[in-house]
């Protein structure tokens, strides 16, 4: 009897290969000559839409999917921008546009923000994901997927290959 073919389910630890473009053929993201992407399914740690479409493929399967804006990483919002005094940042941190930087409001939240601009006396910050109002085009090919461990369930993601985790 044929053994039965690994399929992508919820909680499953999969493997993926994957390659992203942008609409104009840019590659953004790509695994190819790397680490394979691993994650644990239904967990939300990629696009939902993305985690969706992959659902109940098997391994050795690819998926070509062109995911919208507003299921990607959002549209592009011109007013989320925010100028703050150079001073703020650490002085001896070189800011270099296109840099992640990390925001807290006032509630002590923390947002991810990028370097736009790098100005006399401040910095222009741009809250929007860099991805934002980009149409995305994944190519995927299932690698493996296998069941994950009660622990990573517990955690919620997946595990080191060797099991050791350092605290």
């Amino acid at each position: 009897m044929a053994e039965p073919k690994l399929t992508v389910t919820k909680d499953a630890v999969v493997t993926v290969d994957y390659t992203l473009t942008l609409e104009d053929g840019e590659v953004v993201e790509s695994t190819q000559g790397g680490m394979p992407l691993r994650f644990l399914a239904g967990n939300g740690e990629i696009l939902p839409v993305l985690e969706d479409a992959l659902m109940s493929l098997s391994v050795g399967d690819e998926l070509n999917i062109v995911i919208d804006p507003q299921d990607g990483y959002g549209e592009y919002d011109e007013e989320a921008f925010e100028e703050v005094p150079l001073d703020s940042f650490p002085a001896n941190e070189t800011l270099e546009p296109g840099m992640p930087v990390g925001v807290e409001d006032s509630s002590g939240e923390v947002f991810e923000a990028y370097v736009s601009e790098v100005r006399a006396d401040t910095v222009v910050l741009d809250f929007n994901h860099p991805l934002a109002g980009e149409t995305l085009h994944f190519k995927v090919k299932v690698i493996d997927a296998r069941p994950a461990t009660a622990e990573e369930l517990a955690h919620g993601h997946v595990h080191d290959e060797d099991g050791h985790h350092h605290h």
